[in-house]
């Protein structure tokens, strides 16, 4: 097993920002394993935070997640997906019924007409189902790369890696991942993931990014991995109240 680092005892500000977060020195390979399986260890079956209940209702929660809270689309797909659980019944509610269960979560105009389009393109060119193959995920309007991932490997099963700010942030933050691009993060991420630990490595990351490495003030006082961790500025206790 690899040697971890020696923590460093501060408490520092300037901890990076979304765009720009702190870069540390990569981590080994056996280190980055290291790293994944203490995260591993205290959640061994993580989930995502967003309610569905099927391949559409997650490609659709996904798609409304931009720039918005799991807890807010969840708050807005309990009407949603009682009205419109499928594609036809999203098409046959327009923009303007999406638009009244999703008006509390940014961006609703936009979203509500990439629902009903994705929505459309779906009975048109996929007899209804939500495809399991990147290049016709990313073709269906309002769906990017870091929805087509979720899907694919939420969904399917595939061995994909999400890149949000958390990832990012945490890629960066800890040498898990570092790069100056999303896609830099991701191929590394994918690269060093052990195979047994691929499917979960999002949900594990994304959790980690939310709730503990956060963006602001790290909390490294209560993070499992922090002795594989090779950021220098870690935060080893809370901060005073």
């Amino acid at each position: 097993m690899a040697e971890p680092p020696k923590p460093a005892h501060k408490t520092s500000a300037g901890h990076g920002s979304a765009a720009a977060p702190r870069r540390s020195r990569r981590m080994g390979a056996a280190q980055a394993e290291a790293f994944l399986r203490a995260l591993a260890a205290t959640n061994p079956t993580p989930k995502t935070e967003l309610a569905y209940s099927d391949p559409y209702t997650l490609l659709v929660a996904v798609v409304l997640s931009a720039q918005a809270t799991d807890a807010s689309v969840n708050r807005a797909t309990v009407g949603l997906f009682a009205a419109a659980p499928n594609p036809a019944a999203m098409v046959a509610l327009g923009v303007a019924g999406v638009e009244a269960h999703i008006r509390t979560i940014g961006l609703w105009r936009t979203k509500a007409k990439n629902v009903v389009a994705l929505s459309a393109q779906l009975l048109e060119r996929h007899g209804g189902q939500v495809p399991d193959d990147r290049a016709a995920l990313e073709a269906l309007p309002g769906v990017g790369r870091k929805t087509a991932n979720v899907v694919l490997s939420v969904a399917f099963g595939e061995a994909a890696m999400a890149v949000d700010t958390h990832i990012f942030r945490l890629g960066n933050r800890t040498g898990l991942a570092p790069g100056k691009t999303v896609r830099q993060v991701e191929d590394l991420l994918v690269a060093r993931c052990p195979p047994d630990l691929i499917g979960s490595a999002h949900h594990w990351l994304i959790l980690h990014g939310r709730y503990v490495c956060k963006a602001r003030l790290p909390e490294c006082w209560r993070c499992v991995a922090a002795a594989f961790c090779n950021y220098t500025s870690k935060v080893l206790s809370p901060p005073p109240r």
